[in-house]
């Protein structure tokens, strides 16, 4: 009895889906199912939208996108109006495990992919005007340089500029996860950032230079 009281606690029971949905790895499923490879020997061995597109499949980088901003979304509106009406603050809690589910997949090993699209889902169920404002900045900044991992990172940096003033109040919860859910995404892009210093990121549509954005399959994951 304790432990069913347990597992139907809001908390609880919102992270548990938020994080199952999350890890769904669509860009893996989708190269697996329809192309018969693996997505993670092709171009930079992202699972992200981003590469599943390059590898020659823009119609299932365009899907790969949507899955993963939806499942997302998906997680943080079953905790907001199911699990814990009413209760903010797991709904936060929701998106911190959602994108963490995305990044760390327990099906891959806990390689997933950088969080972007998945990032940009919460940001929407969480707040959809701070979340439109990133995706605006984002399409600016990708417009302007055709950098999606610059893009991505500017975008998921004005979060908290946007979600601060747009959610009140500002609880302990609602702090961490404003600030948790960038931080990580960037951090998911050291390797881009390198790229981006050194002159060597590509542009998307543009090809490649040598060995620019190329990678390994090894722990690199796509947005």
């Amino acid at each position: 009895m304790k432990a069913r009281a347990l597992l139907m606690n809001p908390w609880i029971l919102s992270i548990t889906i938020a994080y199952l949905l999350g890890s769904i790895p669509f860009g893996y499923l989708l190269v697996r199912i329809f192309r018969n490879k693996d997505i993670r020997e092709q171009g930079s061995g992202n699972i992200g939208a981003t590469n599943v597109a390059r590898s020659g499949a823009k119609g299932l980088g365009l899907a790969t996108l949507l899955l993963d901003l939806g499942k997302a979304y998906l997680a943080v509106m079953i905790a907001k109006h199911y699990v814990a009406p009413g209760m903010f603050d797991v709904a936060v809690a929701a998106a911190v495990a959602a994108v963490v589910g995305h990044v760390f997949p327990m099906w891959l090993g806990f390689r997933g992919g950088k969080g972007v699209a998945s990032a940009l889902g919460v940001f929407l169920a969480l707040t959809w005007p701070s979340g439109v404002s990133v995706l605006l900045v984002f399409a600016v900044v990708f417009a302007l340089t055709r950098y999606v991992s610059l893009a991505s990172i500017v975008g998921s940096a004005t979060f908290p500029l946007f979600g601060f003033y747009f959610v009140k109040p500002w609880t302990p919860m609602v702090v961490f996860g404003f600030l948790f859910i960038p931080l990580l995404v960037i951090v998911k892009h050291h390797a881009n950032i390198r790229r981006l210093l050194s002159g060597t990121e590509s542009r998307f549509g543009l090809g490649s230079k040598s060995g620019q954005g190329s990678g390994t399959a090894t722990g690199k994951a796509g947005a």
